[in-house]
């Protein structure tokens, strides 16, 4: 069975750890529910300096040619960041599909909650 790409976007505001450890349980979700998880945290901050400015923006161009490569983005977490809000964006422009980790495992008839924190 294929799986088509899902872009995963999340406020990332806590430390490198929490944010990882979010990023995996909204990737294994999005993955139950039948998608191919994508997600740049877990992609490329461990081999991007986000602290170099070239680096920096490799990371944004890197993550927005994921994001056009993806059937869906979805979108995790409590509160949208500018980050977000870009994504969302993009995905608009892109006539790509934008929806919640809750909408997703609805529509996929998983009927559970994301587990947001």
């Amino acid at each position: 069975m294929k799986r088509p790409f899902a872009y995963v976007t999340a406020p990332w505001t806590g430390s490198a750890c929490q944010n990882s450890e979010k990023a995996l349980r909204y990737c294994r979700q999005v993955y139950d529910a039948g998608y191919t998880p994508i997600c740049p945290l877990l992609l490329l901050a461990p081999i991007l300096n986000d602290r170099v400015p070239q680096e920096h923006k490799d990371g944004l161009d890197m993550s927005r040619d994921l994001l056009r490569r993806s059937h869906v983005l979805v979108v995790c977490g409590d509160t949208v960041t500018e980050a977000m809000k870009n994504d969302i964006a993009t995905a608009e422009r892109l006539h790509i599909t934008a929806t919640t980790l809750d909408g997703i495992l609805t529509v996929k008839g998983q009927g559970r909650s994301c587990g947001k924190k």
